[in-house]
């Protein structure tokens, strides 16, 4: 699915971004673009990073 219509960012992309350690949307944008053109992604993307850091982290704790 489609997160950045405008840069074309997918959420498979968030999630490989949330995996290689980014921590918020500046971090994401940096990598991507992504809400560096008409910004009605951001707050979405937000959401969908939150998730995929907290996908992380539930994960982690079942492995320890």
């Amino acid at each position: 699915m489609y997160v950045c219509v405008c840069k074309a960012v997918t959420d498979s992309e968030l999630q490989n971004n949330v995996e290689a350690g980014a921590e918020n949307i500046r971090h994401v944008s940096r990598s991507t673009g992504l809400g560096t053109e008409c910004g009605k992604c951001v707050c979405f993307a937000r959401e969908r990073i939150e998730h995929h850091r907290s996908a992380m982290l539930e994960l982690a704790e079942q492995i320890a």
